[in-house]
């Protein structure tokens, strides 16, 4: 079997962005102050919610008509 370099390669980039993104990524500043105003939780949220319902209420249509 021959060694693939660049599969190594991109493992190692891949690795090294995955393990220091979140060094970067951070919901709070370094000089946090109890005033600062918390950031809504929104978008993604609203739209799980908003299936979830669609999803059951399909659900129990689909039971009715059995």
């Amino acid at each position: 079997m021959k060694f693939n370099y660049k599969f190594l390669q991109l493992t190692i980039i891949c690795t090294g962005i995955l393990l220091f993104i979140p060094a970067f990524i951070f919901a709070q500043p370094p000089g946090f102050t109890p005033h600062v105003v918390d950031a809504p939780i929104d978008g993604g949220l609203s739209l799980l919610v908003a299936a979830g319902i669609g999803y059951g209420s399909k659900k129990i249509r689909m039971k009715r008509k059995k």
